[in-house]
Order: structure tokens, then sequence, then C-alpha cells
């Protein structure tokens, strides 16, 4: 059985993957933005073994969960599913980063250079993706219009382009990136139109799975396929200035 940490797994689709693989047997470590998530997370899953706290839109709070992370020794696999929508305006973290860019990219970048590395890891991403066009003149939307939607497109597309370059400069680890589909969540609204097990059922399934269809890299997958991503995300130089970029941003230095 296999060692999971979810990220942003106190409700939705983080909560339901790791119901799924509790169900399987496998030790799941799970991860709660404050105390107050944790005891909501605690009283839906009484099973929850145990669990990392930190708000994961500050530089601090990603360095805490990795930290606490550590400490519970290394996992086998690490879905990186934390991540908030485009409802409310621009919004900029004690940090000085964009809100939805702090916590969908420069979270999931952060955790991975800190933590252990697992032998899988899977990022959360969205049809959405296909939306943004891999700019990374202004990631921060200092310069540019607000506008909310494209600016979640946008830290969905860098999303994948990290699954794709760690999967080319980490060949022992499995990489890959997942679109749950349109779930009914608090971040997705109530039109989502597929179900929370079937949107779930992708990451749990590539990291733990010896299916040989789950144990590759580089893939983009949705419902347990394996599909084209947009193009932009094969980018090596997109890849690259984006793990530049945040490593600049993070002080992290790339490993």
């Amino acid at each position: 059985m296999s060692r999971v940490l979810i990220t942003g797994s106190s409700d939705g689709l983080g909560l339901t993957a790791a119901r799924l693989l509790a169900a399987e047997g496998h030790a799941v470590i799970m991860h709660a933005r404050n105390e107050s998530r944790a005891a909501d997370l605690r009283s839906s899953l009484p099973s929850a073994g145990d669990m990392v706290i930190g708000d994961l839109e500050t530089l601090d709070g990603m360095r805490l969960v990795a930290e606490q992370a550590n400490a519970l020794g290394r996992f086998d696999a690490v879905i990186h599913n934390a991540a908030v929508g485009s409802r409310h305006g621009r919004h900029v973290t004690k940090d000085g980063l964009e809100h939805i860019f702090a916590v969908n990219t420069l979270a999931p970048y952060v955790l991975t250079e800190l933590i252990q590395m697992p032998s899988r890891l899977v990022y959360l991403s969205s049809n959405m993706h296909n939306s943004a066009s891999g700019d990374l003149s202004d990631p921060q939307w200092e310069r540019r219009e607000w506008n909310g939607s494209l600016a979640y497109s946008e830290s969905k597309l860098f999303v994948v382009a990290l699954a794709f370059a760690n999967a080319a400069r980490r060949p022992d680890v499995g990489c890959n990136a997942v679109d749950p589909g349109w779930v009914a969540t608090r971040m997705g609204g109530p039109g989502g139109s597929s179900d929370f097990v079937r949107g779930a059922a992708t990451q749990a399934w590539l990291a733990v799975s010896d299916d040989p269809a789950a144990t590759v890299s580089g893939g983009y997958f949705r419902h347990q396929a394996q599909v084209r991503a947009n193009p932009a995300a094969y980018d090596a130089d997109l890849q690259e200035g984006l793990l530049a970029y945040c490593a600049e941003l993070s002080g992290t230095k790339e490993s």
C-alpha cells in the first residue's frame, strides 16, 4: 500500500480522492488551510490519519506545509490538488503575489522543490488551461486589465507546464497532470456536470495504480485517458522560464 499526500483535501475533489484511496487501504496524509478546516476534515473523514496544516497562499505557509510533510517521512505520491478560483477581483497576498498564481502555480512548485521527492507527482489542472497562451510577460497581472477567468486559466496552464518540466528533469519520477472535468465544487460552482467520484478517480489512479497506463510520465489525463494538453505546455522555453521565475519568486533553488 502507498503513502499519499493530498493538498487541499478538506473538501471537494481532494477529500473525494482521499476517500477513494483510503477505501483501498492506502495511507492518506491530508492537508487543510487552517485549524478550522482541519477540524471540519476530521469530522468529514474520521479515519483520516496524519495531517499537515498551512495556508498555501503565502510563502511561509508553503514552507510550513513542506516542513510538516517532511517530518512525516517520504511519500510514495503527492497530489497537488489545492487551488483557488476566479470569483473575486485581483487579490495580492502578503508576499505581493497575485493570489491565484500563488496558490495554483507557485505552491505546487515550492512543495515539489521542498518535500522529499516521491515516486509520483500528480498536478491538478483544468480544461480551462486551453484558453491561455503561456505568456510569462505579466503573470502577476500588474500591467494588464484584470480578467479573473483568464488568470485562472493561465495558472492551470502553468501547472501543466510544471508537470511536464518535472517529467523531463526527473526521469525517475512519474509526473502527470489531470483535468478532473467540471465538478460542482465550491470553487467550480453549482453547474458542474461531472460527479465527484469520476472527477477524483484519475488523480487517485495515477498516484497508486500499477496499471501500465498510470505508470507513465509527462502525460495529461482526463477520466483515466491520456489526452493532448494546450500546445504551449509542451514548450521547453515556457517550462524553463516558469521554473526560473518560480525559483526567483520563492527563493527556492531548483533541485
